[in-house]
């Protein structure tokens, strides 16, 4: 089996590279692809290209008989909304050849898209589940979805076999990019680990959904070797999360590191709370029934996140 990650050098990434050095056996590939200059582990199964995913060259040199590909890369969040250009380049005009290149080669080919939770609009109903619709705020979230519709519509006609998985925060991203609205949620998990202090724009009682980037790298391997029976239809949906609230988190972070000087403040942004700390229940009876995971609880949330 030849397996690639496109994005392979980002945070959610590495990761995944652990969990693919992990499960995979010893006759199989594994290819990671990032236009970034990114380190490797040292492993026989492992080749590495350096490169954009648009150029042609190194999809044909990097991607040729690959069974599986694993689609990270994107231009994220706030960098999408602050240049239109670059992320329709990035989001749309690159994915797509990428979809078509693979198509041309074997259909029968599994890719696995890491959508996003922004596809949904905001404010959210009170219960989200599979049937929630979707609904767009943000060209982040708009160009995610468009990708999903695409990869569906190849997988309806028989052009791919693709599925594209919905996780939600993922934890905890070191040195999280300001540019990502998010980035608090990443910050407070190194924030307390390193005894700073740190002020969050949200209540204290502000929920979100949120998984661990151990738990997030699992689901995306899992999602690679679904059988296409098993999918059927279901092209695209929402990986489970825990659902909790920001003093949760905090109490579990201290509990976690006790010898922690961190004072965590609250200064609520009503643009951040009604973006990233109103979330309602979450039902994803589809991703159970496929047998996706989310962390056991908010004690395992937050060991799992700094793997």
């Amino acid at each position: 089996m030849k397996i690639a990650a496109i994005g392979a050098g980002g945070f959610v990434g590495e990761a995944l590279t652990r969990v693919l050095l992990a499960q995979c056996a010893r006759d199989d590939r594994i290819v990671l692809i990032d236009q970034t200059p990114f380190a490797a582990p040292v492993d026989p199964r492992i080749e590495t290209h350096l490169g954009s995913f648009a150029d042609p060259n190194l999809r044909e040199s990097a991607l040729d008989g690959a069974d599986k590909v694993i689609l990270l890369a994107s231009i994220l969040g706030g960098a999408a909304e602050a240049n239109y250009a670059l992320s329709r380049q990035v989001n749309i005009d690159a994915t797509l050849s990428l979809f078509e290149h693979l198509r041309d080669r074997n259909p029968k080919t599994r890719v696995v898209f890491a959508s996003t939770i922004a596809v949904f609009a905001k404010p959210l109903p009170a219960l989200v589940t599979d049937d929630t619709p979707t609904g767009l705020s943000i060209i982040y979230g708009a160009q995610k979805l468009m990708r999903e519709v695409a990869l569906s519509n190849f997988a309806a006609k028989g052009w791919l076999d693709g599925v594209s998985v919905r996780p939600s925060g993922v934890m905890a991203r070191p040195g999280a990019d300001a540019r990502l609205r998010t980035a608090f949620m990443s910050r407070l998990f190194h924030a307390i680990r390193d005894g700073e202090d740190i002020t969050l724009p949200v209540h204290p009682d502000a929920r979100t959904w949120i998984g661990s980037v151990d738990c997030v790298a699992r689901n995306f391997v899992h999602a690679a070797h679904i059988a296409s029976e098993a999918l059927g239809t279901h092209r695209a949906f929402t990986l489970p999360a825990l659902h909790v609230s920001f003093a949760e988190l905090v109490e579990a972070l201290h509990a976690r590191f006790p010898q922690s000087s961190s004072r965590v403040e609250y200064a609520p942004d009503p643009e951040l709370v009604s973006l990233f700390g109103a979330y309602p229940e979450l039902e994803t009876p589809i991703a159970d029934r496929l047998g996706f995971s989310r962390d056991r609880d908010i004690d395992d949330l937050v060991n799992r996140a700094y793997v």
